[in-house]
């Protein structure tokens, strides 16, 4: 009750700057909670996805594989990789002496394969970034955001001690503690904010090494028509 009171009279006394450094925090930890939990359920079912890679290579054809995955790839990371990289195998060259209908048609067929296989690996690695500057922008900012209101309040909470005339602890103490008040709020917005950038990371991390040798081993039966190490 008597924290209540303080935050109430701490609000009352303060000036419309302060009030601006409150909002700015608040609103940095609402956009920072929504990025972490969307980002937190988008990689939960990207990993639980991952589990069915070793389901592809059992299948009988490329088509049924695909068509197995799809289900399961519901963020859309492992399946588009590897049914643009059967369409890409599957165009094929002009005849000799024929103009070729596209550039992708006159193109080598292993250096195509390759080609779509890193433009969808870039795509998905932009999609797992997304997010991530915002995050690491909230838990390296707010902290001294928070600074700057306390710094703002104690400065005003010693002008009105020493427009008053007379300097007493009790005084001084209160309105000062109050300001620190900023100092913690910035930290509470921080602090998630960081845990949730290095936390996604790591699992980025993880994903993109098993996308990529995923699409190695695309490659390698797209272009010899086996597996690596298979």
């Amino acid at each position: 009750m008597d924290q209540s009171l303080g935050l109430a009279r701490y609000w009352a006394q303060t000036d419309a700057i302060s009030h601006s450094v409150a909002y700015v925090l608040v609103i940095m930890s609402v956009v920072s909670w929504f990025y972490i939990l969307s980002k937190a359920w988008s990689s939960w079912r990207i990993r639980r996805s991952a589990a069915a890679l070793d389901d592809f290579w059992q299948a009988p054809t490329l088509e049924v594989a695909i068509a197995g995955i799809k289900p399961f790839d519901s963020e859309n990371v492992y399946s588009p990789l590897a049914s643009q990289a059967a369409d890409a195998a599957a165009i094929k060259p002009p005849a000799p002496g024929t103009p070729a209908a596209s550039l992708n048609a006159a193109s080598d067929p292993g250096e195509l394969i390759t080609r779509t296989l890193r433009r969808e690996i870039n795509r998905v690695s932009s999609r797992l970034e997304s997010g991530l500057t915002l995050l690491a922008s909230v838990g390296s900012t707010a902290p001294f955001v928070g600074l700057f209101g306390t710094v703002w309040g104690i400065y005003h909470a010693l002008e009105a001690v020493s427009s008053s005339g007379t300097i007493q602890i009790d005084k001084v103490a209160g309105p000062v503690g109050e300001a620190l008040i900023m100092t913690a709020l910035g930290l509470v917005v921080a602090i998630p904010a960081v845990l949730a950038y290095n936390a996604f990371t790591r699992v980025n991390r993880i994903t993109l090494a098993e996308l990529d040798a995923f699409a190695h081993d695309l490659h390698a039966y797209l272009t010899t028509g086996s597996r690596v190490g298979k």
